[in-house]
């Protein structure tokens, strides 16, 4: 019965910590859809007793403003080539680390490790120089490059350890079997490594959509991502709530709806990492 009452009570706290942790949220969105004139005049609280401050013109002028709906398409257009980049190739470097044998593995492996500790912002100028030569600076092709390359190390950093606990004996097996290294790596590897690779997949969505820095030097100013996008929309005086607060919303809402969606497997590959 003390174990039940004990269930209870824990399941309470949660549900309460859960909504105190989307109350952000639900005020971002309820301050979207009211007027410029109610949002300065009052909290958004007031809005849930009185509909009569409900609209959606806010999300109809910004959406109709060219520069934000395209922003949306430059995000896309970051947002999935760093991803699915990082992940590729922290998997397969994250693979050889762990179950291939060569010269300097463990020194190469020593390196990744260290990049970690390398701020973005210690390689924001020389990385802008290069890319000034390269040709490449004020693109997506940059900014895709620069995510993918800072969320490398991680990735091959989670994938190894998580690849390392794998059974030796079941790779073994595999190769006796006749499966080489890229069957290996295909059919066993990765289907065992899924939940470690959902959470890197979405650790690296979040870090890439949400970015501001990276994309206020790199990416092309006639074409920005959301994030500058909506900076660029902030007034010189006053507040335009109006613009921001249907804007922000708009851009939190994908990571929201894929966290979500994932989140099974992201406890479990969060999980996972944390006892191995």
């Amino acid at each position: 019965m003390a174990s039940i009452a004990a269930s209870g009570a824990v399941r309470v706290v949660l549900v309460v910590l859960a909504l105190i942790w989307l109350l952000p949220t639900a005020g971002l969105f309820v301050s979207s859809i009211r007027a410029p004139r109610d949002i300065a005049s009052s909290g958004w609280w007031e809005a849930l007793t009185d509909p009569g401050q409900w609209t959606f013109e806010n999300y109809d002028a910004l959406l109709a403003n060219d520069t934000f709906t395209s922003s949306i398409w430059t995000t896309i257009a970051i947002t999935v080539p760093s991803t699915l980049l990082v992940v590729v190739l922290g998997a397969a470097a994250g693979y050889a680390f762990a179950c291939l044998d060569f010269p300097g593995r463990d020194y190469l492996f020593l390196l990744v490790v260290a990049l970690l500790v390398v701020p973005v912002q210690v390689a924001l100028l020389p990385v802008a120089r290069l890319f000034n030569t390269l040709g490449i600076f004020e693109t997506t092709l940059g900014v895709v490059i620069f995510h993918s390359a800072f969320g490398l190390p991680f990735a091959i950093f989670l994938l190894r350890n998580f690849f390392a606990d794998i059974p030796r004996e079941l790779l073994e097996a595999a190769r006796l079997d006749g499966a080489g290294e890229l069957r290996l790596f295909t059919r066993v590897v990765l289907p065992l490594g899924g939940p470690a690779i959902a959470a890197l997949a979405i650790f690296q969505f979040m870090w890439v959509w949400n970015d501001m820095l990276v994309a206020l030097i790199f990416a092309d100013a006639g074409s920005p991502p959301m994030t500058v996008a909506l900076q660029q929309e902030m007034r010189q005086f006053g507040s335009n709530f109006d613009v921001l607060a249907p804007g922000a919303f708009l851009t939190m809402l994908i990571p929201l709806a894929i966290f979500f969606a994932f989140q099974r497997q992201f406890v479990a590959g969060v999980m996972s990492g944390a006892v191995k």
